[in-house]
C-alpha cells in the first residue's frame, strides 16, 4: 500500500530510524521520540501522519495543539522525509493533512518546532537549508530567532557555597526543592511564569529533584531546574526569579546549582536552550553558541 496514513505506537522503531538516517545534524534514541511524541501534554495520534510507499515509511508529520494565552496555535513538532524522496510532493502532502486537522481544529496559526513545554528543538537550524526553503514554500515567514549554549561541564567548578552563605545573612535561603515545595512552586509559577509548570513538573521525575529555590521570608523567590525536556540529554531550565530579588546574583547561583547536578550525573557538557541573555550565561559559566534556530510561522 502507498499514500498517507495515521500513527500509531508501533511505529515509533521506523520513525526513529528514518529521522537518525535523515536528520543529518541530529539523532534521537527511542526515549526521546517517545518523549516528543506520546508523551506530550497534547498527545493527539490525529495529528501524527506518516507516507509510505510500497509498505515502506518514507516521510513523517507529528503536530500538536497549543493554546498560549488564548491564542490557538498548531505546532509542527516533527518532520522528516528521507532525502530520495524529497522535492516530489510528499512533505507538501504530509503538512497538508497536518494543516486542514488544524484548521479543523480552530487553529489560528502554525509554528514549526518552537513548541512550548516540549520540544526538540526550538526553531530550524539554518543548516537544514531544504527545510527552510519548504516552509517559505507553504507560506510560512520568520519571525525571529533564538539560540541553544553549552557549557562544559569538565573543565569548570559550581562551587556556590561562599555567595550563598552572603545571601543567608540576607535572609534569603537557597537549597534543593523538596516534595513538600511542590505546590509552593507551583503557585509561584503560576503567578508568574505559567508556561513552565509543566517542566518543573517533569523535573519532580529525577532522583534526587532536579530543582533548586531560593527562599525569602518563608515563600519561594526563585527557581531553576534541568531534566524537564529532552530527559537525560544534559538540558537546562527553565529558571526565574522574582523582579523583587533580581539582581542579587540569585540566579547564577541556581544556574549552578544545576550544572553540578548534572556534573554529578557524569555528564560532559549542558544544553541551555532558547536562550535570550547570551552575556548572563557566557558571563557566569562561560557558556558558548552552539546552535542557531530560526523561527517561522504561518497565520492560517
Amino acid at each position: 500500500m502507498s499514500g498517507l496514513r495515521n500513527f500509531n505506537e508501533n511505529d515509533i522503531p521506523t520513525m526513529l530510524s528514518l529521522s537518525n538516517k535523515h536528520m543529518e545534524f541530529d539523532q534521537l534514541t527511542e526515549v526521546l521520540l517517545r518523549e516528543k511524541i506520546l508523551e506530550d501534554p497534547a498527545y493527539n495520534p490525529d495529528l501524527v501522519f506518516l507516507y509510505e510507499i510500497n509498505g515502506e515509511m518514507i516521510g513523517y508529520i507529528a503536530g500538536v495543539t497549543r493554546d498560549i494565552r488564548g491564542e490557538k496555535i498548531g505546532y509542527v513538532k516533527l518532520m522528516v522525509v528521507a532525502q530520495p524522496y524529497r522535492r516530489q510532493g510528499y512533505g507538501t502532502e504530509l503538512y497538508h493533512a497536518l494543516e486542514d486537522k488544524f484548521k479543523e481544529l480552530g487553529m489560528e496559526k502554525v509554528r514549526v518546532y518552537d513548541v512550548p513545554f516540549n520540544y526538540f528543538m526550538p526553531g530550524i537550524d539554518p543548516r537544514y537549508t531544504p527545510a527552510l526553503a519548504f516552509f517559505e514554500t507553504m507560506g510560512f515567514e520568520r519571525f525571529g530567532d533564538t539560540s541553544n549554549l553549552t557549557v562544559d561541564l569538565l573543565n569548570q567548578t559550581f562551587d556556590t557555597q561562599e555567595e550563598e552563605k552572603q545571601l543567608l545573612g540576607q535572609g534569603i535561603e537557597i537549597r534543593r526543592a523538596n516534595y513538600e515545595d511542590r505546590e509552593a512552586l507551583l503557585e509561584f509559577i503560576h503567578e508568574h511564569f505559567d508556561l513552565w509548570r509543566y517542566e518543573v513538573l517533569n523535573a519532580y521525575n529525577s532522583l534526587p529533584i532536579a530543582i533548586h529555590i531560593a527562599i525569602h521570608q518563608g515563600k519561594i523567590k526563585a527557581f531553576s531546574a534541568h531534566n524537564g525536556n529532552n530527559f537525560g540529554t544534559g538540558w537546562f531550565g527553565p529558571m526565574g526569579t522574582h523582579p523583587d530579588l533580581r539582581g542579587k546574583g540569585i540566579g547564577s547561583i541556581l544556574l549552578k546549582r544545576c550544572l553540578q547536578d548534572m556534573k554529578d550525573w557524569g555528564l560532559e557538557k549542558s544544553i541551555i536552550p532558547w536562550v535570550g541573555p547570551i552575556r548572563f550565561y557566557s558571563y557566569y559559566v562561560n557558556a558558548m553558541v552552539e546552535r542557531v534556530f530560526w523561527r517561522y510561522e504561518k497565520k492560517i
